[in-house]
């Protein structure tokens, strides 16, 4: 087989592939569109009404219904959580189904789709609980580690990479470089901006306007990188659908 087989020229599909293309008891029918509408909307609105909570929260406005906890990005167990927990579940089902019709196909890198099906919903599980920050008790650093979970976070990522170059090269060139692009805006987010995050709140604390602000970067660019691979992934399910269905 030749490359040009392995990785056919791939146009933006206009709708979700309905349920009975994937042998599914579901039925998907929203134009990807509208979904991106969506998506971009949510994206704004969070940023937006994190931006005002941070700014509420240190011009101390009284708050009596605690909306800038609710709606604050530098807070958990709120909207923006929920919201980006939702976007994580969505993508675990999206690869699922991606993965269900890789294999009604025979198509290679099967495990590849299954394994980040399951690595997704962890993670989906992982916003709401917050384990991952347990991991810096393991780690006494200041300054920039200062959150030492992002030690062994860099090693997993950098390895989980690696591991899935060939994956990436296998996929048609539009598909993998929006898969790329919304790896990197999300781990710059998650991994990258904790790094500064990590230094400021060492050196001046959690309870002020600054760190308020970085981490509302982070969340921002986390959410961003998320609702540019769900798109990215139903597209490319709409597209793999099509081509079998042709």
């Amino acid at each position: 087989m030749t490359m040009d087989d392995e990785r056919p020229e791939e146009t933006a599909p206009e709708t979700i592939p309905q349920a009975d293309e994937l042998g599914l008891e579901i039925r998907l029918d929203l134009p990807l569109k509208t979904l991106q509408r969506i998506l971009v909307g949510g994206v704004v609105a969070l940023t937006l009404a994190g931006l005002g909570a941070e700014i509420a929260d240190e011009l101390k406005w009284r708050d009596p219904y605690d909306l800038i906890e609710f709606f604050g990005l530098s807070y958990e167990e709120n909207l923006p959580t929920w919201y980006s927990s939702m976007l994580l579940f969505s993508c675990a089902l999206a690869l699922t189904f991606i993965s269900l019709a890789k294999r009604r196909s025979g198509a290679p890198y099967r495990t590849h789709w299954w394994l980040l099906a399951g690595l997704f919903a962890l993670m989906s599980l992982d916003e709401i609980a917050q384990k991952h920050e347990e991991i810096s008790n393991f780690f006494d650093y200041d300054g920039v580690l200062y959150f030492g979970w992002v030690i062994p976070a860099a090693i997993f990522v950098t390895l989980f990479g690696l591991s899935y170059l060939r994956f990436l090269l296998h996929l048609p060139r539009r598909t993998a470089v929006r898969m790329a692009s919304a790896g990197a805006i999300y781990v710059f987010g998650a991994l990258v901006m904790e790094l500064p995050l990590g230094y400021w709140t060492d050196h001046q604390g959690k309870h002020n306007l600054t760190y308020g602000m970085i981490d509302l970067v982070e969340e921002s660019l986390e959410i961003i990188g998320l609702s540019v691979f769900l798109h990215t992934l139903l597209e490319h399910l709409a597209d793999i659908t099509a081509h079998r269905a042709s």
